[in-house]
């Protein structure tokens, strides 16, 4: 049985690392390292290009001489900021005969834009702390916001990543200074009221729960002993690692709902166990640490859902199409495009 075609579409400008521990995966389980591709190609002004071939997605990238015709596209690994330039992208995946769990540009959108993550949050009864969303708000705004969510809050950027641009508020003084820092920056910001999550050493902590598919496959406790920083292992904290069983069922549940609600088909969904069990936000692209490309934890479970789906497709087709490398063909117009 033949190998299936898998494109590994990332943006290699991202300093998470996730694309190693995915093509280590992908070799792992397939016995082939996949076809590497930057991302950019296909974003909005690129130069990469979707042609239907026989009713399959070719994708071509000249400058590269890539030329292919995938049965699988992981694409993973997209910076939150240039997410909405792939839409064109993730649009024409859908309408073609390839495996990903890499579209949905709703979805996207819902999880990587906070405010709208509130939002559906709110429509669909998923708990989180109170939050207020903030664009460009003058100082009374922002004081009204503070005093409204008790004086202990943090103040985050709409679009973000890594927990960059995320400030533990507390005093007018910082609050003043956040509000003149997104102000600078241009950017729309929420404060939220802090859940307490700190445990009886004075570590900050909450959890990270991975979904796929409406299970729980992985999770993880982020513990930082700054309190006044965010929980991210790249700010510092360190991930302790949990089997899904001993993860305290609440937030089990309250981690598939969460996913359930952005329409994600895999997430990783930052959350704490006070106050009842709350939701902090969702990722569309969680990054990988050391030891999540075993077999009981992330990267390989993710693959081999797209596997999955695809002998499922080839299944119901009922043939099984080889993979397709060639030569370069020449160059077309600026900017990605699809042809029939």
């Amino acid at each position: 049985m033949s190998r299936p075609c898998i494109a590994l579409i990332a943006d290699p400008t991202s300093p998470e690392g996730c694309r190693e521990y995915l093509a280590e995966a992908v070799e792992l389980l397939t016995g082939t390292p996949p076809v590497r591709i930057d991302s950019r190609h296909f974003a909005t002004g690129g130069t990469g290009r979707g042609v239907r071939d026989g009713g399959r997605l070719r994708l071509q990238v000249p400058q590269e001489e890539l030329d292919l015709v995938p049965d699988i596209v992981v694409l993973y690994e997209i910076p939150p900021h240039r997410r909405r330039s792939l839409a064109a992208f993730q649009d024409v995946l859908e309408r073609h005969d390839v495996v990903t769990l890499g579209t949905g540009t709703e979805a996207w959108r819902t999880a990587t834009e906070k405010n709208l993550t509130v939002e559906r949050f709110r429509r669909d009864g998923i708990a989180q702390m109170e939050t207020v969303v903030l664009s460009r708000p003058s100082a009374r705004e922002a004081a009204d916001a503070f005093e409204r969510l008790g004086h202990d809050t943090w103040a985050r950027p709409v679009v973000g990543t890594g927990g960059n641009d995320t400030f533990h508020v507390t005093t007018p003084a910082q609050l003043e200074d956040a509000t003149a820092y997104y102000a600078k920056h241009g950017t729309d910001w929420m404060l939220s009221r802090d859940a307490g999550n700190v445990t009886a050493d004075g570590l900050r902590h909450q959890f990270r729960v991975f979904v796929l598919g409406g299970r729980v496959v992985h999770a993880r406790e982020h513990l930082q002993p700054e309190p006044d920083a965010p929980c991210n292992t790249c700010q510092g904290a360190t991930a302790v690692h949990i089997a899904p069983p001993d993860l305290p069922p609440r937030l089990a549940e309250l981690a598939v709902a969460a996913t359930a609600s952005v329409g994600l088909p895999f997430a990783g969904v930052d959350l704490a166990v006070e106050n009842g069990g709350v939701v902090f936000e969702v990722n569309v692209q969680p990054a990988f640490v050391d030891g999540e490309v075993e077999v009981d934890a992330v990267a390989v479970p993710y693959i081999q859902a797209h596997l999955d789906a695809h002998a499922l497709a080839r299944g119901a087709r009922g043939t099984a199409r080889p993979p397709h490398v060639s030569e370069s063909i020449g160059t077309g117009r600026e900017g990605f495009t699809t042809s029939a």
